[in-house]
């Protein structure tokens, strides 16, 4: 069956060379000019990586701060007891608790957040909704920078509200990473991306070989994906 696209997507289509490579400014600046929606679009980015997911010591899982933020609320769970707890609600976190979010996580499958995070003795609580969790992101993970001591909740709290991301790859080698929203201003999308760029260079695994950054591609929901030069891509910093 031959998928069809609209008229508003074909012709933001026409103006993009899908045979150019374009700078990081160009491909950020086109974004904008081809958005057709009526709301207001996520900007992401799409990496092939020259890994072998196959291999533990290929795969990536790692976070970025993002400089601007995400421009989406992100609802926080926490997983404490005690004065760690308390410390977790004076810090904003949107649920807290211990056994009683583990039993609504089971009986009532409550998921109604986007980012769990829990201090080291929830673990073991923690674990026994871990089939639930985990195929949905949500099971707390020192690669993710999620579980936390207690005294580092604040800040975590702080940080994933205020713009961490975390990013992996799929089977097939790829990242594709939200970096924003389409209303930010250029600059904004090009510090994001320059912080995530600077993220996944950090993150290459030591097991890696030839060319780590194939290929980069930017695009915002419902529009064309934008090829972007891997190498001026892996140049980008973000300003002061």
């Amino acid at each position: 069956m031959t998928r069809r696209h609209g008229k508003q997507y074909i012709a933001a289509l026409q103006k993009v060379d899908r045979r150019h490579l374009y700078s990081p400014e160009e491909a950020v600046k086109l974004l904008k000019e081809i958005s057709f929606t009526r709301f207001d679009p996520t900007v992401e980015v799409h990496l092939r990586l020259g890994i072998d997911p196959r291999h533990a010591d290929q795969t990536i899982r790692t976070t970025v701060a993002l400089p601007h933020g995400t421009g989406k609320l992100v609802r926080v769970l926490v997983f404490a007891q005690g004065e760690a707890a308390q410390a977790a609600r004076d810090a904003g976190a949107d649920f807290v608790g211990a056994d009683d979010l583990i039993a609504r996580i089971d009986k009532e499958n409550f998921f109604d957040f986007d980012i769990a995070i829990a201090t080291p003795d929830m673990m073991g609580k923690v674990g026994r909704v871990g089939r639930k969790l985990g195929p949905r992101g949500l099971m707390p993970n020192p690669k993710s920078g999620t579980i936390v001591q207690p005294d580092d909740l604040p800040r975590t709290i702080r940080e994933v509200r205020g713009g961490r991301v975390e990013f992996r790859n799929d089977k097939t080698g790829l990242l594709h990473v939200a970096v924003g929203k389409l209303s930010f201003t250029e600059q904004q999308i090009f510090d994001n991306i320059a912080a995530l760029m600077e993220a996944v260079k950090a993150a290459r695994p030591a097991a890696a070989k030839g060319a780590y950054i194939k290929s980069v591609t930017f695009t915002s929901t419902m529009s064309p994906g934008i090829r972007v030069d891997p190498s001026a891509a892996q140049s980008m910093k973000p300003s002061a």
